[in-house]
């Protein structure tokens, strides 16, 4: 029998994961859906401190689960703190692009979502306004979707509802909902793991110039 109504969010924290978390409640009800948050040994492992509280004030069941494997697979600059957070140039990835992560956390989410009865998955992958990560493409998210059906002959529907926005769209849906502040104030996006921000890394730039271009937006309305 298909549950329509309940709804797993891979749960970072963060702007992204956090704007979808609210819209899935305001559609569903904080009853009818569940975060899933990932240890995976990141440098900026606050943000399952932020994520928890998050989940916890808005009354949503929230799970941790340890990937930590990651860091002894993965060379990169989220798990490996003396490799520097650097945006990518002349083509190159990122040095925060983790292999293998959203499959990963997906995948989980997965199997934690079927035992659950739950059919639908919700992430906040973007490749409109991103860092240039691959596992964020919309080609990825629908493939990826096919082979988990298959796999576990089971009709997942994953939900990327940021697909397509940019970064001042996602704050202008944060807005609508009465939340921005909440957005703002309590999410953490930094990858150096810094309380408000560092400012400096490719995900604080993202945010706070996707902030700026909505608030500017909003003015001139």
């Amino acid at each position: 029998m298909m549950e329509n109504n309940k709804s797993m969010v891979v749960f970072s924290g963060g702007q992204d994961s956090t704007t979808c978390l609210l819209k899935e409640i305001e559609v569903r009800g904080a009853e009818n859906v569940r975060a899933l948050i990932f240890n995976y040994g990141q440098r900026h492992k606050v943000e399952i401190e932020h994520a928890l509280w998050i989940a916890n004030e808005l009354g949503v069941q929230a799970d941790v689960v340890s990937v930590k494997e990651l860091n002894d697979l993965a060379e990169n600059a989220l798990t490996r703190p003396e490799i520097a957070v650097k945006a990518g140039k002349n083509g190159d990835l990122p040095s925060t692009f983790v292999d293998g992560r959203n499959m990963l956390f997906l995948t989980y989410a997965a199997i934690f979502a079927k035992r659950l009865g739950i059919h639908d998955i919700v992430t906040g992958v973007c490749e409109t306004d991103f860092s240039g990560y691959p596992d964020c493409r919309d080609i990825f998210i629908k493939s990826l979707n096919v082979t988990l059906n298959l796999a576990m002959d089971y009709q997942f529907r994953i939900h990327t509802p940021m697909m397509w926005l940019t970064k001042a769209d996602e704050w202008e849906m944060a807005d609508k909902m009465g939340k921005l502040e909440f957005v703002r104030d309590h999410t953490h996006t930094c990858y150096n793991g810094v309380e408000g921000g560092c400012g400096e890394c490719p995900a604080c730039k993202l945010r706070n110039r996707g902030l700026e271009e909505y608030l500017k937006r909003k003015e001139t309305k």
